[in-house]
Parts: C-alpha cells; structure tokens; sequence
C-alpha cells in the first residue's frame, strides 16, 4: 500500500494470519450488518478485500459463491437478516465520473439497509458517505499473512478490532 491510500500518518495496523483475518472478517460482517455500516475497502491487488468480504458474506448467512463483482460493479447477496451489497471498483479508473456510478447503481448502494462492502473504494473517493469504517489491508514478506487497520468515520459506530484476532 502507498502513503496515497489516504491512510493517516501513523495508522496502526494489525498482522493477522489468514484464519485470523477470516475470524475478524465474519466478527466485521456481523457488526456491518447490526448497525447496516457502509465498509470502504483499501488495498493493493491481492491485499485480501475479497477474501474479507467473503468471510463476512459467510457469517450473514450467504450461502452458494460470493463472487468479486469485478465486471458487474455490485452485487447483491441475501444473507439471514436481508441484503448485502458487494461492490468493486477495480475496473472504474480514477477519477471516477458521477455517471458512470449512477449506471452502476451507485444511489441504490447508498441507500441500502443492510451493509455494504467496496472493494478499491479510493476509486469513488468523492462519492463515499461521510459515516463509514475504512478497512486498509496489505500484504507483508510472509505470504500467508495480511496487515490491517480499521477507522470509524463520521457518526458510524465503533468498529470490531482487529486486535482480538491477532492471536488466532
């Protein structure tokens, strides 16, 4: 991750292993879904977003794949207790045009009720809702572990920590 990821000087992050990333992955969806928290995603290719968001899908109920939705934008997936989105933005190139998120759907992702994940949220900087939890993973030398830090925006309630998983 570059200093451009929008994190702040001296975010603190996190090293988890994979089964700990999951374990607060699923503890992230269940409190996304309690208070419908909007979860902006950061990281590089390969960082975890969509091995998170996976995870959170599966602790909501979602059963059958939760794909990436790299060419469709947004997906919705229907966990226990309603809908989740899921979106990405990977391939929407910076900055990105109003237009080109109202095609994608991107009022009604605002609106949502339950949580919703984005994946490459830098990508809709602009467009973000001020109350939100921002997520930034990045890998580290060891391949089967992955850093992260998460922040509490605006009004959005307290976020899970990372912290209790790291021992997992």
């Amino acid at each position: 991750m570059t200093p451009s990821d929008g994190a702040a000087a001296g975010t603190a992050f996190i090293t988890l292993s994979e089964e700990a990333l999951v374990a607060w992955a699923e503890a992230l969806g269940r409190a996304a879904q309690a208070d419908a928290v909007f979860v902006a995603l950061y990281g590089e290719l390969g960082a975890g977003k969509s091995t998170l968001v996976r995870a959170a899908c599966r602790a909501l109920g979602v059963r059958g794949a939760v794909p990436s939705p790299t060419f469709t934008l947004v997906n919705l997936h229907e966990g226990g207790e309603g809908p989740i989105h899921h979106v990405d933005l990977y391939r929407l190139e910076p900055p990105v045009a109003s237009r080109t998120l109202v095609d994608a759907g991107w009022p009604e992702v605002l609106e949502a009720t339950g949580p919703v994940f984005v994946e490459w949220a830098e990508r809709a900087a602009g467009w973000l809702p001020p109350d939100r939890w921002e997520v930034r993973l990045r890998r580290v030398r060891d391949p089967d572990l992955r850093a992260v830090s998460i922040e509490a925006r605006g009004a959005a309630p307290p976020a899970p920590s990372p912290v209790l998983q790291a021992g997992c």
